[in-house]
């Protein structure tokens, strides 16, 4: 950094989330190689706060944290999604690959990480099973085929069909002209 140079927030979080992956890798003796590790910052993530890609052919773990769950979640929420993320980091650099398993499980709870990581944004489309005594359910943020087409889709636990409801109207559709008719109807509110 040179003379004048401002700091963003992107800075920040990095700088912050560096601090405590190495008080977690300390505390914990995780294994993380840290010489093999790389931070980024996505400004336009809306839904995964974090995320690890593994990059084989460098042997390099990259865990991408999002800005916007950054300035939701408070700290040790926050933190929660760093140790995940730290998991999964350890698991690609040990085995190559990295996944939810047993042993993501145990490793995750051993650092008082969270299995999975919450979603810090609102779904803009809610799927619901209509068949009687299926609680079955999925959130989208995007109008995905199964949303716009959910008459071409079943139920993810029962095989029945499912309604898709657009959560800022309450507007629902079970078929791909219902999903025209709805967006039509909101116009500018889409």
């Amino acid at each position: 950094m040179t003379d004048g140079e401002e700091l963003t927030l992107a800075d920040e979080i990095v700088a912050r989330v560096r601090i405590h992956a190495r008080e977690v890798v300390d505390e914990y003796d995780i294994g993380v190689d840290f010489a093999a590790l790389e931070w980024e910052v996505s400004p336009r993530a809306r839904r995964r706060a974090g995320s690890c890609r593994w990059q084989a052919d460098r042997e390099v773990a990259t865990v991408v944290l999002a800005r916007r769950a950054y300035e939701r979640y408070d700290w040790p929420e926050f933190a929660g999604v760093v140790r995940h993320e730290l998991v999964h980091a350890w698991e690609f650099q040990q085995f190559g690959e990295s996944g939810h398993g047993d042993r993501f499980r145990e490793r995750a709870a051993a650092l008082e990480a969270p299995r999975y990581c919450e979603a810090f944004a609102k779904p803009r489309y809610v799927l619901r099973c209509l068949t009687g005594g299926c609680d079955w359910q999925a959130k989208r943020h995007r109008a995905s085929k199964p949303v716009k087409s959910p008459d071409q889709y079943r139920c993810g636990a029962c095989g029945g069909t499912y309604e898709v409801e657009h959560t800022d109207s309450g507007r629902t559709w079970t078929t791909a002209s219902g999903y025209g008719g709805a967006k039509a109807a909101l116009g500018d509110e889409w």
